[in-house]
């Protein structure tokens, strides 16, 4: 580890969260004037001198930034010339360089300031959100389309493969898997129509073949938008039934039991609800955004005689109820973390070392 004038490991929680706020706006302030320089560096054409045809390949080869760091940063210093606030707001961290980069095509003298007010502390969804409502894009047709096989992927990556039509042009491209293929996505084209690319496997080709064949009486056009939305509304119906104990008709649900770890359905209903499928941990800096990996967590711990009613369950993602159940019965102390350092990796995330964490869902 490289020693500074400062050595974090010598500091107590308190002054290394301190140190960690203090050095991110440093880096903030340091990516603004980096950005503030580049611009008149710009201007000048200062690149040119040093040997090089283009900002882009000064900033690469000169300054030895990543491609993805120079043209983040070239693009919010051009943004920049035309939009002074943006400096501001990188500066104060209200938005980030990428956000800088997705937005400023859009920017315009007369909207600039609106618009970055709309994306201070967004994520990376949802500026691409706000950039659909800029600039919407019409819907993609539908389309099923065979991957090349993988020894002829590099041999035919310049032949365009055929593209078979879909009757009524839903927002969904499917491919085939038969070759490796990019990521799935949802990119959003307008404020209420999202485009979704996948691939799957030729098992799941024939099933949804099998699907728009069944389904003909009640969608005759075999919509690949409607039957991607009606088996997301089963799946998600089974998911809330098995996750939280929703169902449209409740029976009553026996009580809660001195010395059972069981959650009540009815209580599970109730904590779901109350807590709104989100993490309900509340740190010094807020309350944990985390929808992922959600377990019930009992706030008296069970092991301390603490019941599963809806008053002392809460959701928690499954690192903060780790966390908590390791602060509460004291399995993580300063010395074993620091201890745990050189071992880090090894262990599950978020799961206590005492293994008392309250998981729910399995």
């Amino acid at each position: 580890m490289t020693r500074t004038d400062t050595s974090f490991i010598d500091l107590s929680d308190d002054q290394l969260v301190a140190a960690v706020k203090r050095l991110a706006a440093t880096e903030r302030r340091a990516t603004a004037a980096l950005i503030q320089s580049l611009m008149e560096f710009d201007t000048r054409r200062l690149y040119l001198g040093a040997g090089c045809s283009s900002l882009f390949t000064y900033c690469t080869q000169v300054l030895h930034l990543a491609e993805g760091a120079a043209y983040n940063r070239i693009e919010a210093a051009r943004a920049a010339r035309r939009c002074p606030p943006i400096s501001e707001a990188l500066e104060d961290g209200s938005v980030t360089l990428t956000a800088v980069r997705l937005l400023a095509p859009h920017l315009t003298a007369e909207n600039h300031r609106e618009v970055l007010v709309s994306a201070r502390h967004k994520a990376k969804a949802e500026i691409e959100r706000l950039v659909a409502s800029l600039h919407p894009k019409p819907a993609v047709p539908a389309v099923i389309r065979k991957l090349p096989e993988p020894r002829r992927a590099a041999q035919e990556a310049s032949v365009t493969t055929p593209v078979i039509p879909i009757a009524q042009p839903p927002e969904l491209v499917i491919a085939l898997a038969a070759a490796p293929s990019p990521r799935p996505s949802v990119t959003p084209l307008a404020p209420e129509r999202y485009k979704v690319q996948l691939t799957i496997s030729r098992e799941t080709h024939d099933k949804l073949r099998r699907v728009q064949a069944l389904a003909r009486h009640t969608i005759p056009s075999g919509d690949l938008a409607e039957i991607f939305d009606r088996a997301l509304t089963l799946l998600l119906r089974e998911l809330e039934r098995r996750r939280c104990a929703e169902t449209p008709s409740p029976r009553s649900s026996r009580l809660a039991t001195d010395g059972s770890r069981h959650v009540p359905a009815a209580v599970k209903r109730e904590v779901w609800r109350r807590d709104d499928g989100q993490c309900a941990f509340v740190g010094t800096d807020g309350r944990c955004a985390e929808r992922g990996f959600l377990e019930f967590h009992h706030v008296q711990p069970h092991a301390a005689g603490g019941i599963a009613t809806a008053a002392n369950i809460q959701l928690r993602c499954r690192a903060h109820n780790g966390y908590e159940a390791s602060r509460f019965f004291g399995s993580e102390t300063p010395d074993r973390v620091r201890e745990a350092r050189s071992e880090y990796g090894a262990s599950q995330p978020g799961v206590g070392a005492t293994g008392l964490a309250d998981a729910a869902f399995g």
